[in-house]
């Protein structure tokens, strides 16, 4: 079998999605990106059990799928699902003095995830985790043509 494309373009795959998020969340840096993208990560991860989670994590290109998993504490219980405004406060709690992530974070985050991934695979995986994962990772008034990975 070959190595797979996530493997191997793992660094382009990464700062595509990087210069997505940074695009549709508005942050002015690439680390200030980084922040608010772990923050939203966490929020999401902080609600899910470790196979849910696990799951979810398979969708994921290389990279990002390390961020999400890194630093997790896995004797915690999950969150309740929340609000997004529960998210968004939880996202912008991460690192609070270096953090400047706006309040269109989680569906900044949710735009750029949209553009790495297939929609069916998002949608397959989706569907096996709670109800609010739907909502978390929505995106409204955004033409699905414009979706899907860039780097394939």
């Amino acid at each position: 079998m070959p190595m797979p494309w996530t493997y191997r373009q793992a660094s382009r795959e990464w700062q595509a999605f990087l210069a997505d998020a940074q695009d549709a969340i508005g942050t002015p840096t690439d680390h200030s990106t980084f922040t608010a993208v772990e923050g939203v990560l966490r929020a999401f991860r902080n609600r899910l059990t470790p196979q849910q989670a696990i799951d979810f994590a398979q969708l994921l290109p290389a990279v990002l799928r390390a961020l999400f998993v890194a630093d997790w504490q896995l004797d915690r219980p999950p969150l309740p699902p929340g609000t997004r405004a529960d998210w968004t406060a939880e996202t912008q709690s991460l690192r609070r003095h270096h953090n400047i992530a706006p309040a269109t974070c989680v569906e900044g985050c949710a735009l750029a995830l949209r553009k790495s991934v297939h929609y069916a695979d998002l949608q397959a995986v989706l569907a096996k985790l709670p109800p609010f994962a739907a909502e978390f990772w929505s995106v409204t008034g955004v033409d699905p043509a414009t979706l899907g990975p860039r780097i394939v």
